[in-house]
């Protein structure tokens, strides 16, 4: 029998209460799920379910431990931590990636073909200037994990000429790939339109500084549906009022929810939504979770290990 904390809130326990048993079920898993809150005892778990906004952040007393499997794509809040060393792996579902590849094609759309001037137009101004093809509007996709590949392949389908920059070369359909701080200036050099999906690490906080705003033709724009830190938020500030910027779109910020008094809200050139852009869907993460768990009790190699190396300064 094998034992499986839940150790995020009881009220998402509630969309997994169902679906994660049957999802275990079907792989042949025998198992006993238990809740944080029911105090079990840690020496006898085997599995941890976790969301890192979880309560549960010493995980030294879970000698038993096998692996923590991540809710979120991102790790960033417990990649880190010390007292965790059993693998730990990140959320990857077609359901988080297909709400991601719907929330960039459809704001890099919005921007590309003027939407908002068209929407909001109490001037009642008949503007007929048609948008250019997206053949002549390219983008830079900065992060190709499973994500970022996934939302550049979508826009290179729809003809947009993408760039995507990651730490190291992708292979992705159509999509031209670069590396490194050379590749960056160059994927930025021509870009229109910016899409940051980047992962979160030393490296890449504030990645968004003001030499990097510098390197983008005057008037682009900025999607951010990654992480907020990897924006130098004084910096982005700055180009939009200085025009470098035209409009940036933000769904993810330093801190959440962003505070009634950040600039960011009302700012004339910032779209805020919150947190939206993608989330992981019980029905779906059901069974990345179950197939892991199966994997590991079957000594089969996990799916969507984090490397650790970076966070832990190895």
């Amino acid at each position: 029998m094998t034992r499986i904390l839940y150790a995020a809130s009881r009220a998402s326990w509630a969309h997994y209460a169902e679906v994660l048993p049957a999802a275990l079920a079907a792989r042949g898993v025998a198992h006993e799920i238990v809740l944080l809150d029911e105090d079990p005892a840690p020496e006898a778990i085997e599995w941890i379910v976790y969301a890192p906004s979880s309560p549960l952040q010493d995980f030294g007393p879970y000698t038993a431990l096998k692996g923590v499997l991540n809710l979120w794509a991102g790790v960033e809040d417990v990649e880190g931590n010390r007292t965790l060393t059993a693998p730990l792996t990140r959320m990857v579902d077609d359901g988080l990636t297909q709400g991601m590849v719907e929330w960039v094609t459809g704001h890099v759309l919005r921007h590309h073909l003027g939407m908002d001037a068209h929407i909001v137009n109490p001037d009642r101004v008949w503007n007929n200037r048609a948008p250019p093809l997206a053949a002549n509007r390219p983008v830079a996709m900065l992060g190709m994990g499973v994500l970022g590949a996934a939302c550049a392949e979508a826009l290179a389908r729809l003809g947009f000429p993408v760039t995507g920059w990651s730490r190291s070369e992708k292979s992705v359909p159509r999509v031209r790939s670069l590396t490194g701080r050379d590749g960056l200036r160059e994927a930025l050099r021509d870009a229109q339109i910016v899409v940051l999906l980047t992962p979160l690490t030393r490296s890449t906080e504030n990645l968004i500084d003001a030499e990097v705003l510098s390197w983008l033709p005057e008037g682009a724009m900025l999607l951010n549906p990654g992480r907020g830190a990897l924006i130098d938020d004084a910096a982005l500030l700055a180009a939009l009022e200085s025009g470098q910027l035209a409009h940036a779109t933000l769904d993810a910020f330093r801190e959440e929810p962003l505070p009634e008094d950040h600039p960011f809200w009302g700012h004339p050139r910032v779209t805020v939504t919150p947190h939206i852009a993608s989330a992981t869907r019980a029905q779906t993460a059901a069974h990345v979770i179950a197939e892991n768990i199966r994997r590991g009790e079957d000594g089969e190699p996990l799916l969507h290990v984090v490397d650790r190396s970076e966070a832990l300064g190895r």
